[in-house]
């Protein structure tokens, strides 16, 4: 079992593009008023897709304020599923 690290390089901001966004709202429109939290693995994998396969801290970040949800259950999502990856060298994994 390999050990997965947080890459050292992490850009300054990330936000979903315009096509991404409007995804990410009809995502989340998926689910019931007050559920909304339960979107953060569709949109973790938008994010990892419009970043070049990663997902970047800030992405995480700022699917956590989309979701009104703590950044630390996003960031808990996002390293325990082998399917999504949080560094750019994909050699470190």
């Amino acid at each position: 079992m390999s050990i997965k690290k947080i890459s050292k390089e992490q850009p300054s901001d990330f936000e979903f593009n315009k096509k991404n966004l409007e995804e990410a709202q009809k995502i989340i429109k998926n689910y019931p008023d007050g559920k909304q939290q339960s979107a953060v693995m569709p949109l973790l994998y938008l994010a990892q897709k419009q970043n070049d396969n990663w997902i970047p801290l800030v992405a995480m970040k700022y699917i956590a304020k989309l979701l009104s949800m703590p950044y630390i259950k996003v960031y808990e999502v996002a390293t325990f599923y082998s399917c999504l990856l949080y560094t750019s060298d994909a050699a470190d994994e």
